[in-house]
């Protein structure tokens, strides 16, 4: 296992992996029916049977489930790990250990599915599935903050391009979480308003708005570092996904579906990352505003960005939000049923 590293100017953390790259064979998915050799025991296989989605799980030395529509396992190529040195240096060179969970999500059986074409109904079976885990993560020792991220395409880093997720823990609050918490904190107690609140009120309707459901709103940033790049978020207050019914994850699911065909739509072959913005839900009392935020890559970032953190758009967030938004109606109008 590896260990994070935090720099002693910027005191940004990262992770140095020390697991040997296992070469997979690009004919085989390690991530499809037939395959479950090729992973950890499942700890969690959803099988549909006779009208219902029965909860299994693989068991040593026997047979693994067959026929899932979703299935969850330890990474075999672990970012974080229970079982890492605990080991500790001290500044300048500080490090701690890579201590945590690191789960995949197998969103679908088929391999050539893509979040963009599963249906609704999966989606919101896949988000139970990520609920429930995250739920069952808090309540171990160890655990501070729970992320939940998917990468689509190779310029996302992905390698496998099988539909699934990554549900990693950590032992401290990321940093950009723990920034995004202590502003909401501030702003709340100074204005007392919730700064996503007020930005989704803002939002509704508006120039950059690409798609609202019942209970949900699509919108494109107003300073996005990424063209295309959009956010959907709760659009009453709303600090924890672990706690939404599943009326809120149906709605969530169509919203998600839809916005995520716009964009296939709109840019051909596009690689993305889709990242949940969670409070942490173990002892601390700065919250933020849940969402998902999805970031397309569509072109390689310079120096300015990379070196200063000040990012080039060619694309206007008005203009994204306007052609997404009437690719995204488009697809929501078939999953309904319109067209």
């Amino acid at each position: 296992m590896g260990d994070m590293r935090k720099d002693n100017v910027s005191e940004r953390f990262m992770i140095v992996l020390k697991t040997d790259d296992k070469i997979i064979d690009p004919k085989k998915s390690p991530y499809a029916p037939g395959n479950e050799s090729m992973t950890n025991p499942s700890v969690l296989s959803l099988v549909a049977k006779d009208g219902m989605l029965q909860r299994l799980q693989d068991n040593e030395g026997e047979a693994f489930v067959k026929d899932w529509a979703i299935r969850v396992f330890e990474s075999k190529n672990p970012i974080v790990s229970i079982n890492t040195e605990n080991s500790y240096s001290d500044k300048p060179f500080y490090s701690e250990p890579a201590y945590g969970y690191h789960y995949i999500v197998v969103a679908s059986p088929n391999e050539k599915d893509t979040f963009a074409t599963i249906d609704t109904e999966q989606w919101s079976n896949v988000l139970v599935v990520v609920q429930d885990r995250l739920r069952w993560l808090y309540t171990q020792k160890g655990v501070t903050y729970v992320s939940i991220y998917a990468d689509h395409g190779g310029l996302a880093g992905n390698v496998n391009p099988h539909p699934h997720l990554h549900i990693l823990t950590f032992s401290t609050i990321p940093p950009v979480i723990e920034s995004e918490s202590e502003s909401s904190h501030k702003i709340l107690n100074e204005k007392g308003v919730c700064p996503v609140c007020q930005t989704i009120n803002e939002e509704i309707g508006g120039p950059r708005q690409v798609l609202q459901t019942e209970g949900f709103i699509a919108y494109c940033p107003w300073a996005p570092s990424y063209p295309y790049e959009f956010w959907i978020s709760p659009k009453k207050h709303a600090t924890r996904f672990s706690k939404i019914t599943q009326k809120e994850i149906n709605d969530l699911s169509l919203i998600l579906r839809a916005t995520l065909g716009g964009l296939s739509k709109t840019i051909k072959n596009v690689s993305y990352n889709l990242v949940f913005h969670l409070s942490p839900e173990k002892k601390n009392s700065r919250q933020i505003h849940w969402h998902i935020e999805v970031y397309p890559i569509t072109k390689s970032w310079s120096g300015l960005e990379r070196g200063y953190g000040i990012f080039l758009n060619d694309i206007s967030p008005e203009q994204s939000a306007k052609t997404l938004g009437a690719a995204s109606r488009k697809e929501l109008a078939n999953l309904v049923g319109i067209i």
